[in-house]
C-alpha cells in the first residue's frame, strides 16, 4: 500500500513554471505506476501525464504534451511533475495517484490518491 501528500502547488502566471512533487510513506512505491490527474473547478477529474513502475515510459494527455514532464525517484519514493510554459487553463486542483504495475489514463484506474495541490495560473 502507498500513501500519497502532494506539495508544491501555488499562484503563478502565465508563461511561468512550477514543480510538483509527491512522496509516498508507504512500502513497495516501485511497484506503482504513477500518475497525475488534474480537476478544474465545476469539471471532471481528467488525466495530466503518467509513468511506469520503471520509470522508462511517459504518457501525456494532449493538452500538456510537450509542456510537462513527469519522473519518478524510487531510490525516494517521489513522483515529480515539471510544469512549463503554463496556461490559465491549466489551473486547477493538482492530484497524485498510484496503481499497482500498469499505467493507466483512466481515474478509477487508480486506488491510492493524494489529497491534491492547487495550481493557479492567472494571464
Amino acid at each position: 500500500q502507498i500513501q500519497l501528500v502532494e506539495s508544491g502547488g501555488g499562484d503563478v502566471q502565465a508563461g511561468d513554471s512550477l514543480s510538483l512533487s509527491c512522496a509516498d510513506s508507504g512500502r513497495s512505491f516501485e511497484r506503482y505506476a504513477m500518475a497525475w490527474f488534474r480537476q478544474a473547478q465545476g469539471k471532471e477529474r481528467e488525466f495530466v501525464a503518467a509513468v511506469t513502475w520503471s520509470g522508462e515510459a511517459t504518457y501525456y494527455a494532449d493538452a500538456v504534451k510537450g509542456r510537462f514532464i513527469i519522473s519518478r525517484d524510487n531510490a525516494k519514493n517521489m513522483v515529480y511533475l515539471q510544469m512549463n510554459s503554463l496556461k490559465p487553463e491549466d489551473t486547477a486542483v493538482y492530484y497524485c495517484a498510484g496503481r499497482l504495475y500498469s499505467v493507466a489514463d483512466q481515474s478509477t484506474a487508480y486506488d491510492y490518491w493524494g489529497q491534491g495541490t492547487q495550481v493557479t495560473v492567472s494571464s
